[in-house]
Order: C-alpha cells, then sequence, then structure tokens
C-alpha cells in the first residue's frame, strides 16, 4: 500500500536491490566461515527439517458407512433426509447450538447470516480486512457497506479500540474472523455489540474444533458461520454450516438458505415471507460431513498442540513475532503466521521465507496479496455489474480506494505462512522451530 506511516518497514519489505545484493555476500562469506551444522541449506549445509510428512487419508470408513447408508435412502434430498439430521447431531456436540442450518458453502453461511439479521441497503457491517472475500460477499450482496477495521498486531484478528472508532450510527453487524482458527476476543466484541446495540456474526470458516476462553467457536456471537471447503479440518469438498441460538434469528436460517421457503410451517403460517437463494447442501455432502466430524476432536487437538509447540520454541529470536494466542483460547492452526521485523535481518521477507524452504520447512511468504479493501473490485467500487448502486445513490460515503489499515498492511508484507497439519509429529515441528531459528541466526543484524 502506498501510504503505509511506517515507511522504513514497507522501504524494507519491498527492499532496495543494492542492500539486497550486499546482504546476499554478506551472507554468502559469513556462511563459509560457519561450522558445517550451521551452513544454510542453500550454501551447502543440512537441512534442518530431515523428517517428512506421512500424510494419511482424508477420508476413511466413517465417511463409507455414511455414504453407503445414503445409497441405501430413497431420496437425497437434504429436508428431513437422515444423513443432515446426523450431521446437525454431530455438528451440535462440538457447537451446541439450537438453530442449525446445512448450506453450499462458508460464503453461503455468512450470506444467510446477513440476511436473516435484517442487513440491508447502506447498513454498514465492520469486518476484517484480512479475509477471505467470502466474508463480504454477503454484505455486498445484501445492499450493505463492509468496513474493515484494522488488526492486532500478533494475533491478526479484529483491533478492538479500531473497532469501536470505525462505529457510526449506520454500524449494523460486526463480522469477527477468528483467522487462521485463532479466536477473536470475543468478550470485547460482545461488549461493544451490547453497547450499540449491533449484532455480532462470527466468521469461524477456518476455526473448526477451536475455544474462546473455553467456551466453543461459534457459541458467543449471534450467529455461527462455518465452511466445508476442501482445505479446512473438515469437509465434504465444498459445504457449509450456519447456525444461531437466538431465537429472533434462528428460525429465519432454513428460509434464507432455501429459497425463502419455509418447509415444515402450515400454510397459514408459510408462505414465502422472504426473498432467498437457494443455499442447499445435499444428502451425500451431509453424509461425508457426518463421518468427517468423527475425525474433527483428533484433529483440532493435534494442530493446537503443534501450533502452539511451535510457538514455544521460536518466542525467544530476537527479530521473530509468534502467532498470539490467548492463554485460555484454543487455536487450531489452519495455518500458523509468524512476522519477521524488517529491521532485524539482512535479508527481505520473501528471501526468509525462501530459505526456510531450502531447509525443508512448509514455508512460504504472506497470506493474501493486500488488504481486501486494496483488491480492484474494491478499488473500482464494482460490486454489480461494474457499478455500486449503494454509493450511486448517496447512501454509502465510503471509498475504499483511500481506505486503509495500516497494521493489516504490515502484517501482510513481513508475515510468513507455515503449514501445521494433524499428520505432523512434534520432531518434525521442532526441526521447523530449528529450521526458523537457523535462518533468523544467520541473517540477524
Amino acid at each position: 500500500m502506498s501510504n503505509v506511516p511506517n515507511i522504513n518497514r514497507r522501504q524494507f519489505v519491498a527492499g532496495s536491490s543494492g542492500l539486497l545484493m550486499a546482504g546476499a555476500v554478506h551472507a554468502s562469506q559469513a556462511a563459509a566461515a560457519q561450522p558445517e551444522g550451521s551452513k544454510l541449506a542453500i550454501h551447502g549445509g543440512d537441512k534442518a527439517v530431515q523428517q517428512s510428512v506421512s500424510y494419511t487419508p482424508r477420508w476413511g470408513d466413517p465417511e463409507r458407512e455414511q455414504l453407503e447408508a445414503m445409497l441405501r435412502q430413497n431420496t437425497l434430498f437434504y429436508w428431513g433426509g437422515p444423513q443432515t439430521k446426523l450431521l446437525i447431531e454431530r455438528f451440535r456436540e462440538y457447537c451446541p447450538l439450537e438453530y442449525v442450518h446445512t448450506c453450499s458453502s462458508g460464503t453461503a453461511a455468512i450470506h444467510i447470516a446477513v440476511a436473516a439479521a435484517g442487513i440491508g441497503l447502506g447498513d454498514e457491517v465492520i469486518t476484517s480486512p484480512i479475509t477471505d472475500i467470502g466474508t463480504v460477499i454477503g454484505v455486498l450482496y445484501q445492499g450493505a457497506v463492509p468496513v474493515f477495521a484494522d488488526v492486532g498486531a500478533g494475533h491478526c484478528n479484529l483491533d478492538i479500540e479500531d473497532v469501536r472508532r470505525r462505529i457510526t450510527p449506520k454500524t449494523k453487524a460486526i463480522i469477527p474472523v477468528h483467522l487462521t482458527g485463532n479466536p477473536c476476543d470475543m468478550d470485547a466484541i460482545m461488549a461493544i455489540a451490547e453497547e450499540h446495540d449491533l449484532i455480532v456474526i462470527e466468521d469461524c470458516c477456518q476455526a473448526w474444533g477451536a475455544r474462546s476462553r473455553g467456551r466453543p467457536i461459534g457459541t458467543v456471537g449471534h450467529f455461527a458461520c462455518f465452511s466445508l471447503q476442501n482445505s479446512k479440518h473438515v469437509t465434504c469438498g465444498d459445504g457449509g454450516v450456519v447456525a444461531s441460538g437466538d431465537d429472533r434469528f434462528g428460525p429465519l436460517l432454513q428460509r434464507f438458505g432455501d429459497k425463502g421457503a419455509a418447509r415444515g410451517v402450515t400454510r397459514e403460517g408459510g408462505g414465502f415471507r422472504a426473498f432467498a437463494t437457494n443455499y442447499r447442501m445435499s444428502e451425500p455432502q451431509a453424509a461425508v460431513v457426518a463421518g468427517q466430524l468423527t475425525r474433527l476432536e483428533q484433529i483440532a487437538a493435534q494442530r493446537a498442540r503443534l501450533g502452539n509447540l511451535l510457538t514455544e520454541h521460536i518466542a525467544d529470536i530476537p527479530g521473530i513475532v509468534p502467532h498470539e494466542v490467548h492463554p485460555e483460547d484454543r487455536a487450531v492452526y489452519w495455518f500458523y503466521m509468524f512476522r519477521v521485523h524488517p529491521d532485524a535481518f539482512r535479508i527481505n521477507r520473501d528471501d526468509f521465507a525462501r530459505t526456510l524452504r531450502a531447509e525443508g520447512a512448509p514455508a512460504s511468504g504472506g497470506y493474501i496479496g493486500v488488504p481486501l479493501y486494496g483488491e480492484p473490485v474494491f478499488r473500482e467500487h464494482g460490486f454489480i455489474a461494474g457499478r455500486w448502486p449503494v454509493k450511486e445513490f448517496g447512501l454509502t460515503e465510503m471509498d475504499f480506494s483511500t481506505h486503509q489499515c495500516a497494521e493489516a498492511e504490515a502484517i501482510l508484507a513481513d508475515m510468513i505462512r507455515v503449514t501445521i497439519n494433524e499428520n505432523m509429529t512434534e520432531d518434525y515441528i521442532l526441526q521447523v522451530a530449528q529450521s526458523i531459528r537457523k535462518v533468523a541466526e544467520h541473517f540477524a543484524v
């Protein structure tokens, strides 16, 4: 971004070719003088990560059992289907909410929640700029306005004070994003929501099995939205779940995920009282999810253990900011992230990540390329057929072409992403930690 306040940080991350060239020469000379055990792999030394990860199949007997049962059914429609009922039953074991609706994606789950909450033309919804675009698609389709608040330096979730600063008379809701499966400060968010009479929609799409102060993720806000996309902890290829414990909104979930239909309601109390799209999940998908949910606790617990172990072993490295997790929370690490102080090392973030990969670590630079407001469709306000009627009609003064969240921009410039997977062992993670230490010590200023 062009106006990040910390110019030194930005200049370092962007890099100047002369500085990097000098650093590379210096590093090469230093490597030649180092003991063989500490020589970087890119300079001919041994890799720090010697182990490989033995991946086990993601599907097996639990999924097969449910799919075979599904094949014996005389219908594959979700309404009243035994696989959907079992999915919901097992979902409630992890997220005990009264109203649960299966749907086609995490994006659909959030759209259903936004619609059920009554969010509409010109309403403002505060959320994070570091997230998948699916977090705000439903907001925009309802004619509402995403308002991006900045994030915290270590946890990368919503900055509570900046959320407060972004509230206006038009604010209707907050969508906290539990980024990478690391819970937001839900107590603080709910306090703000109660003070300003706002609705809270938890984006739990990366957070299956996470806990906020011991509570299952999704059970604190008014809505919980989960994704079952292929990369998530549990999956059916693509799918979602939206849930609520609030009697005002819960009964509306099914309507807004099923074309506005009020299934199970008598004609006198039914009929089409709302307009909605078709976000239904089928029985074959539900069968796979029901099987997958039997694996969730093992997956979540292992990822939590491995991510915390990595933090423990890199927290003391100068210039490294590990993933910040509240001690009473359980983060489930859809991925692990840490930050590198730009002025602490003689190489930039991308070269740091490249050197880690050479050591055998599953690392890459960054997450999304820019905060959401930096994407062309936002900069150009081209949401509906290349236009944004809400702005044209004078219902918002939002201008994404000038929007800024300084910390979010800095995070995306200096963060490194490390893959965490339930198939990894503690010894493997210790070797990943050693690779980070090795590279950091080699290139320390």
